[in-house]
């Protein structure tokens, strides 16, 4: 793959992406052009593709998500998380102690050099994760095939799990859709939201800024009734095949050959996590009214952008799904540092 031009690899990458797109659509799989994407890029990326999405493309298609993200939030989401902050409190301290004990042990018993390991384990955000491990002694390539890897696992799961919820349900969702609605001047007042609020989003440096900046203005202008926001369908597929596209090429040969040797170690720190988040899923619905899809979504170890991609095509409360994985993602981002520093310097002193 990569004797051949650029020019070619993104005609591959376009025209295979897109008839897998339509497949998995056709069968009704959530976020279809989400996963289509993701996957061709991964085997692109395997065999050698050279291509990558510019930056510029991944956060104007997180920003386009964080509008359609807009619609569904208001200050009432903030009500039940209140209410029920214990929960919601442990959710999170789990979610960052099961992250820290499997890092602790990637960087006791595995090949991964220094403090890679605990970078890897980290659950979300990927990008944010993988610039500021470079930091702190990580080996770089590592933690972003960990983290890429862990998204596209965790992706795919929620992915099955939102089909088998869903069952016949999703067919019809998918009948309903409207590609290509008219459109009037909301849309390019949309369009300006979301550029707005990337640069917003960006200028502040919030984590994942391009999403969280123009999710909060634009939720802050939908409900207050000052703009309707328009996100038709074909622009959402075209986001979510940047976001796929930009996941699927980190997956490159040289990265995968310098991770084979701790692989295994990998996949078992990942499906841990997620079947301790799924295990937490349940006891949410046990506790809270609503659905295990939406618990299950609420409580997966990320991505962001990926994870509300999936609740945007499902029936689930998508309020309280991207409340509680902002709240992750920001306790992760907190946390994270502290956590790895101190099992990188625990271990290092034990090791002494």
């Amino acid at each position: 793959m990569g004797r051949v031009s650029p020019l070619a690899q993104w005609g591959v990458l376009l025209v295979a992406s897109l008839l897998l797109g339509l497949v998995l659509q056709w069968f009704h799989v959530p976020a279809a052009f989400l996963l289509g994407p993701m996957m061709v890029g991964v085997v692109m990326g395997l065999k050698g593709a050279t291509i990558r999405m510019p930056p510029a493309y991944f956060w104007a298609a997180n920003a386009i998500l964080g509008c359609l993200v807009a619609q569904s939030l208001s200050l009432s989401i903030l009500s039940p998380l209140l209410q029920e902050w214990p929960l919601v409190l442990g959710i999170l301290v789990a979610t960052l102690a099961a992250s820290g004990f499997s890092g602790w042990l990637l960087v006791k018993f595995s090949a991964l050099p220094g403090t890679t390991g605990a970078w890897g384990a980290s659950p979300g955000g990927a990008s944010a994760m993988v610039a500021m491990s470079s930091e702190f002694g990580a080996d770089v390539r590592l933690v972003a095939f960990m983290q890429y890897l862990r998204v596209l696992m965790v992706t795919a799961a929620a992915a099955f799990v939102a089909r088998l919820s869903l069952g016949e349900t999703a067919a019809h969702n998918t009948a309903a859709l409207i590609w290509f609605p008219a459109l009037d001047w909301r849309f390019f007042a949309t369009l300006g939201v979301a550029c707005c609020g990337m640069l917003f989003g960006r200028w502040l440096r919030l984590p994942s800024g391009a999403l969280l900046g123009p999710m909060i203005l634009g939720a802050a202008l939908h409900s207050t009734g000052t703009l309707t926001l328009q996100t038709p369908e074909w622009i959402l597929a075209l986001a979510y095949a940047f976001i796929g596209w930009s996941v699927g090429l980190s997956f490159t040969r040289p990265i995968f050959l310098l991770a084979i040797r701790t692989l295994p170690q990998m996949m078992a720190s990942i499906v841990g996590l997620m079947v301790l988040c799924g295990g937490m899923a349940y006891g949410v619905t046990l506790l809270l009214p609503v659905d295990i899809l939406t618990a299950y979504l609420a409580t997966s170890p990320g991505g962001l952008d990926s994870i509300a991609v999936i609740a945007a095509g499902s029936n689930v409360d998508m309020a309280f799904v991207i409340a509680m994985q902002t709240l992750r993602l920001f306790s992760t981002l907190l946390f994270s540092p502290v956590l790895s520093r101190y099992i990188s310097r625990h271990t290092a002193l034990n090791a002494t």
